[in-house]
């Protein structure tokens, strides 16, 4: 299942003003823009191509495409100014922000996203790259970040949500209704488990991550930075890994990264995660995002059947 759930606007519906700013300030017109498949944005993600032959990566967006989405792209744009230039990451080449419109223009990375459904020679590449990042990373070089309780500290709180009544999972079926008071228990440290001062993405999956012609693993789209403990974004990946892929408990036993990892932190962190996207999967979807919760329902499916045999 790929991760893919914004309709996407095309380069002319962005402002024409925008337009006319990126344009003068990349020195050259657009003259081919072409949408990256995947992600969970409404807005433009464009491989653009200028007249002179250059080459540009263009992310743009409005309030008309979701309400949300401006102060995403402001993040990330804030995030990708200070990381450093060392690391496997795009570089931000511009900002242009007229107070509707919110647009990014990156280098463009030559590269192309791992292959969906997942298997292990893709993950023999993707892990020990993201385990490398981890250590280069370590303590965060970007200052003033959130850390992980900070950001997802409301967000993480699904099983005991669902266990004080805000929501029917009836549809997740008798053994998940079963075992939410459990599951809230498992779940509840989950921030000391995840705490640590290492620079996370935490939003992996596929269609976050690049692999160059010479191997290399970059990793894009990060308004969701913050500090936590490494093993944290490698756990946050398996379950979008095990759609269609290896399933987490293969995963976790084939690849050696996940050794020294304590297994309480683990199931800590996988339940709360779970948590999230079951209570998530039963809102309604958000302004052009149509696919975002069948997507998350599928995610839950994953790590729900990592946790559920641990459990009874």
């Amino acid at each position: 299942m790929e991760a893919s759930g914004g309709q996407r606007i095309e380069w002319h519906e962005v402002g024409p003003d925008v337009r006319r700013t990126i344009e003068s300030r990349l020195g050259a017109a657009v003259v081919d823009a072409r949408n990256q498949p995947g992600g969970f944005s409404p807005g433009l993600a464009a491989r653009c191509t200028l007249r002179d032959g250059r080459r540009a990566f263009v992310k743009a967006v409005s309030p008309d495409q979701n309400p949300h989405a401006c102060r995403i792209h402001r993040r990330e744009a804030e995030v990708a100014a200070q990381l450093p230039s060392d690391l496997p990451v795009p570089r931000l080449v511009h900002v242009v922000d007229d107070g509707h419109w919110v647009a990014l223009v990156f280098e463009e990375v030559e590269g192309v996203q791992p292959a969906e459904p997942w298997t292990h020679d893709q993950l023999d590449v993707v892990l020990p790259a993201l385990q490398r990042f981890a250590e280069r990373t370590t303590p965060t070089p970007v200052p003033g970040l959130q850390t992980v309780e900070a950001r997802y500290g409301a967000a993480f709180q699904g099983w005991r949500r669902l266990a004080a009544g805000d929501a029917d999972p009836s549809s997740y079926g008798p053994d998940v209704v079963a075992a939410i008071d459990r599951l809230a228990v498992l779940e509840e440290p989950w921030a000391a488990a995840a705490s640590g001062d290492t620079l996370l993405h935490t939003d992996l999956r596929a269609d976050n991550l690049l692999i160059t012609p010479t191997g290399d693993v970059v990793l894009v789209d990060w308004p969701w930075a913050c500090t936590g403990a490494a093993f944290v974004d490698l756990a946050m990946l398996l379950p979008s890994v095990g759609l269609g892929g290896p399933d987490p408990a293969s995963v976790i036993e084939a690849h050696h990264l996940f050794a020294g990892v304590d297994p309480d932190a683990l199931v800590a962190v996988l339940a709360a995660l779970a948590g999230f996207f079951v209570r998530q999967s039963l809102d309604p979807p958000p302004a052009g995002l149509p696919a975002i919760r069948s997507f998350q329902r599928a995610q839950a499916q994953v790590a729900l059947g990592w946790l559920l045999p641990r459990i009874a």
